[in-house]
């Protein structure tokens, strides 16, 4: 079973930075993709930013710059930087652990339980 658990998520004021952090368990790590995602209520869930096994980093438009991913082998963890947040950054992020080593869907992806991002207007 793959474990996938998420933490960081707060309250910050627009403007301000925040750092999220995802670890796995029970799983490799080192050869697989890993992603950010985000659902705001009565949004559909979209893609925050992806890292694949080789470091590769790819971001959505809406970061516009301003979120920053990173992983950590070692440790099997995987951050998420964000800066500058506006209030249309406020959701629910969710960490995904990437059965391959590109972000492609597969079957076999796991989801962590999401952590809740609120930003103050």
């Amino acid at each position: 079973q793959v474990q996938v658990v998420e933490s960081g998520g707060g309250l910050v004021q627009a403007g301000g930075s925040l750092t999220l952090s995802c670890v796995v368990s029970g799983a490799t790590f080192s050869n697989n993709a890993m992603g950010w995602y985000r659902q705001a209520p009565g949004k559909q869930r979209e893609m925050v930013a992806t890292i694949n096994s080789g470091g590769l980093k790819r971001y959505s438009d809406f970061v516009k710059g301003r979120f920053t991913v990173s992983r950590d082998n070692a440790k099997k963890l995987v951050n998420l930087r964000m800066n500058s947040l506006e209030s249309e950054d406020t959701a629910v992020y969710y960490c995904k652990w990437f059965y391959s080593g590109v972000a492609y869907t597969h079957p076999a992806d796991a989801w962590g339980q999401g952590t809740q991002v609120t930003v103050s207007s």
